[in-house]
């Protein structure tokens, strides 16, 4: 099988014949798509690379590979407040396998459909290791998107479901929390829903502590943190608290939104959570003084902050 026929077996009835009012108007088969930004709309784009091995065990279900490879994407657009329209996946692979394929592909179409979104182009390669690299291109009115560096002392820092699930069972075989790691879920909702409410936000991708580090490095200010605030997996619950902190904290893969919101809106927040069924914990404070300062029940805590090194 060559490239040709793996991309019209597999990928091409991924994007639609005619367009439906997303702005694309050529998807698979040129040399390039055409999008039109739909009008006061820019254009937020994110890539993501996951590679065997290192981003997902390497004997990881094929459905799964293909949801997450999208599904992390899709969270960095959420991050931003912008509505998920397009991906670009470029694969490569030691060999086309038809089977894996088809799953993989399958995982893809799950998670596009879920989000409505379209898969529009991309590349295919032989490797000697699997990787994958999407592009998501998204929609967000002009002046409204959700940035990092918007967050000011006084606000208060929040997190939306639970965080640790997927750590945990990247270390514990049969873990009741493996949905966590394969099938991650996007806010999206969410992080449409906070246009011109949040004041910063990102996804949780590389672990809590070292993520918010990006909001308030931005942001020039610092934050404290009550740990017994963090909302922590029910997979966690068993385990010693230090343990459970150190996976919610550091372990990475949550794909939850943390986010700063001044007081005044919290009963915005409480609304959110409500109407989106979804859990959104006020974990701390952000602070003039930078750095990041982590309190137990209001004693000082010591805890490791890096998270998951791409490099390490």
């Amino acid at each position: 099988m060559d490239e040709f026929a793996l991309i019209q077996g597999y990928f091409a009835h991924l994007t639609p014949d005619q367009t439906d009012g997303t702005g694309l108007l050529l998807g698979i088969g040129d040399d390039a798509a055409l999008c039109a930004p739909p009008p006061g709309q820019v254009l937020a784009v994110s890539t993501d690379t996951l590679v065997a091995g290192r981003h997902f065990p390497a004997h990881t279900d094929p459905y799964a590979v293909g949801w997450k490879a999208m599904a992390v994407n899709v969270s960095d657009l959420a991050a931003m407040g912008a509505r998920p329209a397009f991906v670009l996946l470029a694969l490569s692979l030691p060999a086309p396998d038809r089977d894996w394929l088809a799953a993989f592909c399958a995982g893809v179409q799950a998670l596009c459909a879920q989000e409505k979104i379209q898969l529009i182009g991309g590349d295919t390669t032989r490797s000697p290791v699997l990787s994958l690299t999407v592009t998501a291109l998204g929609w967000v009115p002009a002046g409204q998107a959700i940035t990092r560096h918007g967050a000011r002392p006084g606000d208060v820092v929040v997190v939306s479901g639970a965080l640790g699930g997927a750590a945990h069972a990247l270390r514990h075989l049969g873990s009741p929390a493996q949905a966590r790691l394969d099938l991650p879920q996007p806010r999206t909702a969410l992080g449409l829903a906070l246009r011109g409410v949040a004041t910063a936000m990102l996804d949780v991708s590389d672990g809590l502590l070292q993520d918010l580090q990006h909001v308030l490095s931005a942001s020039g200010a610092g934050a404290q943190l009550q740990l017994e605030q963090i909302p922590l997996d029910a997979a966690l619950q068993d385990l010693p608290i230090a343990e459970a902190l150190a996976l919610a904290c550091t372990g990475g893969d949550d794909y939850e939104l943390c986010f700063t919101v001044p007081p005044t809106a919290l009963g915005a927040v409480q609304a959110l959570s409500q109407s989106l069924g979804l859990a959104l914990n006020v974990i701390g404070r952000v602070e003039a003084q930078p750095g990041l300062r982590l309190l137990w029940h209001g004693q000082p805590f010591e805890m490791q902050i890096q998270g998951f090194n791409h490099f390490g």
